[in-house]
C-alpha cells in the first residue's frame, strides 16, 4: 500500500474542508482526515510529519466538542488522547479533559473507555483498574481492549501480552476502519501505555503496525 498517498489524499480532504462552514460536524470531519494524514503518515515511516497531523487531529477533536456535541459524544476526547499519544505527546491536557467531563461518571462504556485512558496517561492506575474492571463483562464492549487496560493498570506483564495479541487479532479480522485507514491504532496506544510501566511485548508482524517502532 502506497501510505505516502494515502496521506496525500487525506491532507486534501483536510484541506478542502476547511473552506467549508466550521460546525461541530464539519470539525469532526477535519479531525479525522487530519487522523487519517497522521496514521498513514507514521505508517510510512514520516515520524515527524505524523506528529504534526495528530497533533492537529487532537485540536480539531477538541474544538468539535466546544462546538456543541452530545454530552455523551466520548470519541471525541479517546480520539484525542490516542493521537497525543501517537504524536508522542504526554495527552494529559486530553486526559484531564475527559475527565473534567464526567468520563469516569459515565454510564456508557465508551465514557469508561475514555476515563481508563485518561487515568493512565495521568498516571492514576489504581482508578483507571477501578473503571476497566467494569468494562471487562460487558458485552457492548470490546473484552480484549477491556482486558488489556486492566492489565497495564494492575501491571501484569504475562497478562498484558495475551491481551494486546488478542487485541491485534481482532483488528486484523476488521473490515471497518475510520476512514478506512487500516492501521491497529488501539494496539499502538496501548503498547504506548505499557512501555513506561515496562510493559510492552514485541508484537506478530502485522501488516496493520509500522514496521518501525512509533
Amino acid at each position: 500500500m502506497d501510505w505516502d498517498e494515502r496521506a496525500a489524499r487525506a491532507i486534501e480532504r483536510y484541506h478542502g474542508g476547511e473552506a467549508r462552514g466550521l460546525d461541530q460536524r464539519q470539525l469532526t470531519q477535519l479531525a479525522n482526515a487530519a487522523w487519517a494524514a497522521g496514521l498513514c503518515l507514521l505508517m510510512a515511516g514520516r515520524s515527524e510529519g505524523a506528529a504534526e497531523w495528530l497533533r492537529r487531529a487532537a485540536d480539531r477533536y477538541r474544538e468539535s466538542w466546544d462546538a456543541g456535541v452530545p454530552a455523551d459524544s466520548w470519541g471525541r476526547p479517546i480520539a484525542a488522547i490516542k493521537a497525543l499519544l501517537l504524536a508522542g505527546e504526554d495527552g494529559t491536557g486530553a486526559a484531564r479533559w475527559a475527565l473534567d467531563a464526567g468520563a469516569a461518571d459515565a454510564g456508557s462504556p465508551v465514557g469508561r473507555y475514555a476515563a481508563t485512558l485518561a487515568l493512565l496517561v495521568l498516571g492514576r492506575d489504581p482508578e483507571a483498574r477501578m473503571v476497566a474492571e467494569t468494562l471487562t463483562d460487558r458485552d457492548d464492549f470490546p473484552r480484549d481492549v477491556a482486558e488489556a487496560l486492566l492489565m497495564i493498570a494492575g501491571l501484569d506483564r504475562v497478562e498484558y501480552a495475551i491481551a494486546v495479541e488478542d487485541v491485534l487479532e481482532s483488528f486484523e479480522r476488521r473490515s471497518d476502519f475510520l476512514e478506512d485507514v487500516r492501521v491497529a491504532d488501539t494496539v499502538l496506544v496501548l503498547q504506548l501505555l505499557a512501555a513506561p510501566r515496562a510493559l510492552a511485548v514485541e508484537l506478530p508482524e502485522s501488516e496493520l503496525l509500522p514496521q518501525a517502532e512509533v
